[in-house]
């Protein structure tokens, strides 16, 4: 995911976001919505920061409006659109928002100063505990849209189907079609999604208190 906010807004950084005395207004869809989610982890893992979230946009093409009309400054989304779709390609052309945050595992390359969330963590310091209710939080972002097998699957047929899939995103043609589609293809090995499931999995009580409270807002 990534959080921008429009340009001529003070906030060139998520520090000064942090420290600003008025919050930054972003829009959302509602409560359930990522973005929502982002800005209420965000708050959790880098207090004092806050955010005001106005809620109800129908969708995120209206709470892209909203942004050009000045009605809000930012928003949290997914990567994918804001490298393949209308506004934001004119928007990057233009520079007509700034990207303060990117949660993948290092930097973008089509975003080489924005920092990711990690790099933000270790700058402002943050505790080990606050890293774990973030990474609860994105856990869905890391496993994108899994292919799961059912339960009791054999250990072996389970090792043919990770290899066809390892093989297929490799296949010329498929990524070929994906480039024509502006798609992003960042396929993760099952068994990294295994192991990242089982640490999930395994939080202290604590982490677990605040993600509920984070999910319960």
């Amino acid at each position: 995911m990534i959080f921008y906010v429009r340009s001529y807004t003070p906030f060139k950084t998520i520090a000064d976001v942090k420290n600003s005395k008025e919050p930054a207004k972003c829009g959302s869809t509602g409560t359930v919505s990522t973005d929502f989610i982002l800005a209420r982890m965000l708050e959790d893992t880098l207090p004092p920061l806050k955010i005001n979230t106005v809620l109800g946009y129908p969708g995120g093409s209206e709470i892209d409006i909203a942004v050009e009309k000045g009605e809000v400054i930012c928003r949290g989304m997914t990567a994918s659109p804001f490298f393949g779709r209308e506004p934001f390609l004119s928007w990057q052309k233009k520079n007509f928002v700034r990207v303060l945050l990117y949660t993948g595992k290092k930097r973008d390359e089509r975003l080489p100063d924005t920092p990711t969330l990690a790099e933000i963590f270790d700058k402002e310091k943050v505790p080990e505990n606050s890293r774990r209710v973030a990474q609860v939080i994105l856990a869905a972002e890391s496993f994108g849209r899994p292919i799961i097998a059912g339960p009791g699957t054999n250990p072996e047929h389970l090792k043919m189907l990770r290899h066809a899939f390892d093989q297929s995103m490799k296949d010329p043609e498929l990524l070929a079609e994906t480039q024509k589609q502006k798609m992003d293809v960042d396929p993760e090995s099952g068994e990294n999604l295994e192991k990242l499931a089982t640490q999930i999995l395994q939080q202290p009580p604590e982490v677990l208190a605040r993600v509920k409270k984070i999910l319960s807002n």
